[in-house]
């Protein structure tokens, strides 16, 4: 699915670095501000043990993982929202991905320069929120101009609804908040969603630490924990100079005892997969059989006909029914005909509601 998470962040604070443990691309990774300029967009592997165990119960000859595709976005400065640095082209960019990674940097290194001229996560947290928020009221306000004008000549509810709430948003805005942590019924939120404004997309925080606060954080780490309590969010310590220590690693063994020694149980980086894919909205069901084992990607709450419809549209289009199997039971007995034998195939219509997890066999006829 064509969906992607942007790595935003200041200049210098680890973003292509971290990119590049995460993705199969490499990005420059300098120490000067904008090294980043066209976004790199990589391909990141979901990290996900359901699949493997799968794949050692089928044997397939072919597996393939589910991904989340990455955009390294180059470091955004005070006053982007003006067009300083490259800040329009830049905040271009964050309106195309679907959420934010937030890096901010957590450690203190002479030899690496500070835009700001000292490390402090929580006023870069500030500076790069108040580009996005007046990008935001720039991008309402414009839309209000025309919206008023056609509302003060209809009686369309809907119409003079969506003033109303981009009347509200752009208060909030003003009040110096992100429209994230905003009060909103599900269908405002979708539609406020729809108008690509920026500070309305999911953010997961990520603070690049140093070797040694990489299990336990550091006081950088609690600071950023602190300032973020009034909103919805992940926030991970990981670091960008030990993760990229560890790609170069050649075997999972040696990962293993690297992490071991550490203190961690696995790497950073498959973490943050995970919690982008998440912060997407995305699950997984799967497809498995001697010739395959493969991990699909569907957005949470999808029914069944549209679940079919990714693997090929004729699935979506001659829908007959969806044959499901949980995961735990598939584990538990070892085969789809084991399944079959014990019960535990179910038969779903249309308004089924796919599961993270579920094992799929679509039925269809076109």
């Amino acid at each position: 699915m064509a969906l992607k998470c942007g790595i935003v962040g200041l200049p210098n604070v680890g973003k292509s670095t971290l990119f590049n443990c995460i993705s199969s691309s490499k990005a420059e990774a300098a120490n000067f501000p904008f090294c980043t300029i066209d976004p790199n967009v990589g391909v990141a592997v979901v990290p996900d043990e359901r699949l493997e165990q799968l794949v050692a119960i089928d044997k397939p000859k072919k597996v393939c993982p589910a991904v989340v595709e990455i955009v390294d976005i180059a470091g955004l400065v005070r006053g982007a929202s003006k067009g300083e640095g490259l800040g329009n082209q830049f905040l271009a960019h964050i309106r195309e991905t679907q959420a934010i990674i937030h890096v901010l940097r957590c450690f203190d290194d002479g030899n690496v320069t500070h835009v700001e001229g000292g490390v402090d996560p929580v006023r870069d947290m500030g500076i790069i929120d108040t580009e996005l928020q007046l990008r935001d009221q720039e991008s309402i306000e414009s839309r209000l101009v025309k919206l008023e004008k056609q509302a003060r000549v209809s009686n369309d509810r809907a119409l003079k609804h969506s003033v109303e709430l981009l009347q509200r948003a752009n208060e909030y805005l003003l009040q110096g908040h992100n429209l994230r942590s905003m009060e909103l019924e599900a269908d405002d939120r979708s539609w406020l969603l729809e108008q690509q404004l920026l500070t309305i997309k999911p953010v997961l925080y990520v603070c690049n630490v140093d070797v040694s606060s990489a299990a336990k954080g550091n006081q950088y780490v609690d600071a950023v924990r602190a300032a973020v309590t009034n909103e919805t969010t992940q926030v991970l310590a990981i670091s960008a100079q030990m993760e990229s220590e560890i790609a170069e690693l050649d075997t999972p063994e040696e990962r293993a005892m690297f992490l071991e020694e550490m203190g961690l149980k696995e790497a950073g980086v498959a973490q943050l997969i995970r919690a982008a894919y998440a912060l997407l909205g995305l699950e997984t069901f799967y497809t498995t059989g001697e010739d395959e084992s493969r991990a699909w990607t569907f957005r949470k709450g999808m029914k069944a006909p549209q679940t079919a419809g990714i693997i090929h549209t004729d699935f979506e289009r001659g829908f007959i029914r969806a044959e499901v199997i949980k995961y735990a039971d598939y584990v538990r007995l070892g085969s789809e005909s084991a399944c079959r034998d014990a019960g535990k195939l179910s038969i779903e219509g249309k308004e089924y509601v796919v599961q993270d997890g579920d094992i799929m066999h679509f039925r269809f006829n076109v």
